[in-house]
């Protein structure tokens, strides 16, 4: 068992592998340290002001998108039950984490740094040192489990592969890294796919490198999106006159700093102006955009209201612990914004699609952002958005000529209207390892 830094968190381990190793459908996951939200959900005393190390919300909310689609209504341990071996790394290897989360951050606030993520993309990942970290706790849960595994990162998903286990590895965005088929030839493991595309790309990587991949375990399933995100849908109409509701987010690393302060130096006197325009600004987990906003806001003379104001002109959501800043966001961004500002993101872009909502997309994180970009924008659901001219950017977008429809409202209707691949994820992925 490894060292760790809480002695509640030994009791919470023997729980996670007691339920991973009798649950229907064990999830695994690479995405945060949530310890004190773990603790909580075992019944042991937790902080609420304890921050978390995030990586990754994507990884974490589509895992717990599928866990939801299994659960319905209440959580249930018996059909499914998701774990992040990164909560119980060893007190030894903790500042590999740690370096992990700073390096991320780093990169994501610094644009000319992003050259060093594209070096470490090229070169892969399997030499960073979280991986060596991650391995010792998730080979110790994983141990007694003789059935399908339901993997959300490939660093998981390629340790467990290796070991013989059952995977069934999700590949989350339309890009396929070559990380993904190293064990691609083994019978014990297969894919899900964003689409029929992805899954091309799929086979002539794998044939590129030689490697046998079997299409027949290959599954197109669409992204991953949480149920809650979805449902909102249905009480949302494409906008058409009113204030407009802006949603501007950052992600898991606190990506598109420096585009978010820009955006917000041109809203926000709009907010104080009139009433064209409504903004909700998700910081997730991260302090320093928090106190952005609220130092930009305060220079505009802009009240930041409380989040159940719905009327109100300008919000924050921020929380430094990845569970509650997610559920937050399901439960006043997804059901209330007409379009998001955010960088096209295989959690926030699908996301935003899937509720309705037009997006407006930041700078790319990498390749596979890009093609997230073009996937909506030739469905004219996403335009690039004009960080330096954000406002002119949207009066021409929300204007109409006589009758016709404004792009804005044109835009969510096809949200509206999109594939159902694109809504159907997590169902697929459900069915998908039931059939294993």
């Amino acid at each position: 068992m490894p060292e760790l830094f809480d002695p509640y968190l030994i009791k919470t381990f023997k729980k996670d592998k007691k339920f991973l190793e009798t649950t229907k459908v064990p999830i695994i996951t690479v995405s945060a340290s949530y310890k004190e939200d773990l603790k909580k959900s075992h019944g042991f005393p937790d902080s609420d002001t304890i921050p978390d190390v995030v990586f990754s919300r994507a990884h974490y909310s589509m895992a717990l998108g599928v866990a939801i689609q299994i659960w319905g209504k209440r959580i249930d341990p018996k059909k499914a039950w998701i774990v992040d071996p990164t909560n119980y790394v060893s007190h030894k290897n903790w500042n590999s984490i740690e370096l992990t989360e700073i390096v991320g951050k780093t990169i994501a606030r610094w644009p000319m740094l992003k050259k060093i993520k594209d070096l470490i993309d090229t070169f892969g990942r399997s030499k960073l040192p979280i991986l060596k970290s991650i391995t010792p706790p998730l080979l110790h849960l994983t141990e007694s489990i003789h059935h399908p595994i339901l993997c959300f990162h490939i660093a998981a998903g390629n340790i467990l592969a290796g070991q013989g286990k059952k995977i069934l590895q999700v590949i989350t965005d339309p890009h396929v890294r070559d990380e993904f088929i190293k064990y691609a030839d083994q019978k014990n493991i297969k894919f899900c796919v964003f689409d029929e595309a992805t899954k091309i790309e799929f086979l002539e990587k794998a044939a590129e490198h030689a490697v046998k991949a079997d299409p027949n375990r290959i599954i197109v399933t669409g992204p991953p999106i949480d149920p809650r995100v979805i449902s909102t849908r249905k009480k949302k109409h494409p906008w058409r006159n009113g204030p407009i509701n802006l949603c501007l987010t950052t992600g898991g690393l606190g990506t598109n700093k420096n585009e978010m302060e820009a955006i917000l130096e041109q809203i926000l006197p709009e907010l104080r102006k009139n009433n064209k325009y409504k903004l909700l600004v998700y910081a997730s987990t991260h302090q320093d955009i928090n106190l952005l906003i609220k130092k930009l806001a305060k220079k505009h003379k802009v009240k930041i209201s409380n989040l159940n104001e719905k009327t109100a002109k300008l919000r924050i959501i921020y929380h430094p612990q990845l569970v509650d800043a997610n559920e937050l966001l399901i439960k006043y961004a997804f059901p209330w914004s007409d379009g998001f500002l955010t960088k096209p993101s295989g959690d926030m872009a699908y996301d935003a699609v899937s509720s309705g909502s037009f997006l407006l997309t930041l700078a790319e994180w990498g390749e596979w952002e890009e093609r997230i970009r073009e996937v909506f924008e030739q469905k004219d659901i996403a335009r690039t958005a004009m960080t330096n001219n954000i406002i002119a950017q949207l009066k021409v977008l929300s204007s109409t000529a006589g009758k016709s429809q404004s792009w804005i409202e044109k835009a969510m209707h096809q949200a509206h209207t999109i594939d159902p691949l694109f809504l159907n994820g997590s169902k697929k992925i459900a069915k998908a390892i039931e059939e294993f």
